[in-house]
């Protein structure tokens, strides 16, 4: 049988109800979206920084030789 621990007591998946099982079903997708989602975001920051750096390279320099972008919210 599986086993699963919530707050340092093991319980045994047979055992639990049918409202238990449904919770624990939707804990483990909203884990599971927070995962992919936390995953995304690292993608779209890696991706905002190449394009960031790219628009750096693209633009002319300003008198002091120094290009500061703003930050878009």
């Amino acid at each position: 049988m599986s086993k699963i621990t919530i707050d340092n007591t093991d319980y045994e998946l047979d055992t639990l109800a049918d409202e238990a099982k449904a919770q624990l079903g939707s804990l483990q997708f909203v884990d599971a979206e927070l995962a992919r989602l936390n995953a995304q975001t690292a993608v779209l920051q890696t991706a905002r920084m190449a394009y960031s750096n790219a628009l750096k390279a693209a633009l002319p320099a300003s008198p002091d030789g120094e290009v500061e972008l703003m930050k878009l919210n």
